[in-house]
């Protein structure tokens, strides 16, 4: 079986491999952990710098994840893209890895701050989702393989 995550070294990452690797561990999967860097949208000597860092940063969290899969024995490889991560995940799907399932961690907002701070957060998701979409919305609309959306815990 051959499983993208799309990985990015959040908490819910990190728990959406944490999850695919106990599901799926009995099928011997080959997990590809697929990481989008957003381009700077002008060039700027700054925006370069930031997205430098999180080059870096995303190379990090991608080197941690594999010791993660070669610890449980999974095998495993990673994928650097850069570009809108909705977009750059749809192709990496596509046009490089066809898997037989796509995974992703769904995002929340922590902590959870009781009834007013959830409506706000509801609001500004729905907002979000109006404007500019997500990125499991995006890949539920258009993803031609299986998509697994798992829950932040």
């Amino acid at each position: 079986m051959n499983i993208m995550i799309a990985y990015d070294g959040s908490r819910n990452a990190k728990l959406a491999l944490a999850q695919t690797i106990t599901m799926f561990h009995a099928l011997k999967p080959k997990i590809t952990l697929v990481a989008v860097a957003e381009n700077p949208r002008d060039i700027t000597s700054g925006n370069e710098d930031m997205f430098q860092e999180e080059v870096a940063e995303l190379k990090g969290h991608l080197k941690e994840a594999m010791e993660v899969c070669q610890h449980q024995q999974v095998l495993a490889e990673t994928i650097m893209l850069e570009g809108d991560p909705r977009k750059m995940l749809l192709f990496a799907a596509e046009k490089k890895v066809h898997p037989d399932m796509l995974v992703i961690a769904r995002h929340s907002h922590e902590p959870d701050g009781g009834f007013i701070a959830r409506s706000l957060t509801y609001f500004v998701d729905e907002l979000d989702y109006m404007t500019f979409g997500s990125v499991s919305s995006f890949l539920a609309r258009r993803i031609q393989c299986p998509l697994l959306i798992l829950p932040s815990r």
